[in-house]
């Protein structure tokens, strides 16, 4: 069975087919700048990369160029469209109605689309994928694993907003949570790799990475992520400002003269550690001025070491207590120094992290000393897989 794996965002397209008998990546790759003239899409396959400039002014015309380069004669990898038994879906935001992965119909298409003002950045690019598949590739079994599914399981104590109850009851404003699927990938591999039943752990997953979050993962489930309404709450993100006082947006709405829209594009894309630092929006490139005594960056850095580790201990408390912290994301994999800021901020809760085991980047491995009271773990993550994982599940 060969299950391909879409991730739609509003102008590009993340994709692998992997095949389900070995879970083997037999292709992948990104179409970017879709919607623009100079648009192009970066095909792996056998350990090559192949950049192809190719114009896609849409969702459907990306879909149908990249299945072509899965029987391009060149590097084909499938003879036929007809061996891809299933596509499997992310979608950030399925509101409350979906609570796990889903086949998709009319019905579930509807409920994505109703949730579009709880992901407006996300969700639109996401169901354009869904409706290009349809078109492009009728009668063949689509699911989608909503990020947003892992958190259902926390209680109304932990999501809802300290405001009147009715704006819960009548526009469904509460806390959902964002990259549930990773939270929910890498704490069932920690099982895994510890030989334990994931039931007996409570496990802190950290996201980090251009958006970041953080989840308390108690018996497998979630009780308690730092992301909010949207992807702009929780710890401050390279671009992204995370939780403020209210005030402070309706202080500078009033100062700057700026409309709700204004306000929340500065908050997600010229805010977080970009915005405190004056630098470019790469997160490398803030940690390297952080390191050549750059004030403002190293204020950036050091904010987000504390943040982040304020929150870990907050899902500590939501669990009563942690047998481990795992690392995953683009940040959180391969940003050594700030994983050891992070835990630094922990010791006081018997959270060590050896410098020596903590020298590596992208690979799996265990990086607590032998005393910590804590286990630290990094752990790559691979939402595509879990997709794959469930896509098949369901199929089945």
């Amino acid at each position: 069975m060969k299950i391909l794996v879409l991730n739609c965002g509003s102008s590009s397209l993340k994709y692998q087919l992997i095949n389900m008998e070995n879970e083997e990546v037999l292709a992948s790759g990104k179409y970017e700048r879709i919607g623009e003239k100079e648009a192009f899409i970066v095909h792996k396959v056998n350990g090559k990369k192949y950049k192809i400039e190719r114009t896609a002014m849409n969702h459907e015309e990306a879909i149908d160029f990249t299945l072509k380069q899965l029987t391009n004669p060149e590097y084909k990898v499938i003879d036929s469209l007809d061996e891809v038994s299933a596509i499997g879906h992310r979608i950030v935001n399925g509101g409350e109605k979906i609570l796990k992965p889903m086949i998709i119909n009319e019905e579930v298409l509807q409920i994505l689309k109703d949730a579009i003002d709880l992901a407006p950045l996300h969700n639109p690019g996401g169901i354009s994928g869904i409706e290009a598949c349809m078109r492009v590739m009728p009668g063949k079994p689509m699911t989608v694993v909503v990020d947003t599914a892992f958190h259902q399981t926390m209680q109304e104590d932990k999501y809802l907003f300290p405001i009147p109850y009715r704006f819960y009851k009548e526009y469904h404003l509460r806390k959902y949570g964002a990259h549930g699927t990773s939270h929910m990938y890498v704490a069932k591999r920690l099982a895994e790799i510890l030989k334990k039943d994931i039931k007996d752990l409570k496990i802190v997953t950290c996201h980090l990475g251009q958006g970041a979050s953080l989840c308390a993962v108690d018996g497998g489930k979630s009780v308690e992520t730092s992301m909010g309404l949207t992807p702009l709450g929780g710890i401050p993100m390279v671009t992204r400002s995370g939780d403020l006082d209210p005030s402070v947006v309706t202080y500078i709405m009033k100062k700057e003269n700026l409309s709700a829209s204004e306000v929340e594009n500065l908050l997600n894309k010229q805010s977080g550690l970009e915005g405190i630092s004056g630098l470019v929006p790469d997160f490398r490139e803030i940690e390297n001025a952080s390191l050549d005594g750059n004030e403002r960056a190293m204020i950036a850095i050091k904010h987000f070491n504390y943040q982040v580790a304020a929150y870990i201990a907050k899902c500590a408390v939501a669990m009563g207590g942690m047998d481990a912290i795992i690392f995953t994301g683009g940040i959180g994999e391969n940003q050594i120094r700030v994983r050891e800021g992070i835990c630094k901020n922990l010791e006081f809760m018997g959270v060590k992290i050896d410098t020596e085991k903590n020298a590596i980047k992208g690979e799996e491995t265990e990086l607590s000393c032998d005393n910590s009271k804590v286990k630290i773990y990094l752990i790559p993550t691979n939402e595509e897989l879990m997709i794959a994982r469930e896509t098949k599940a369901l199929i089945e």
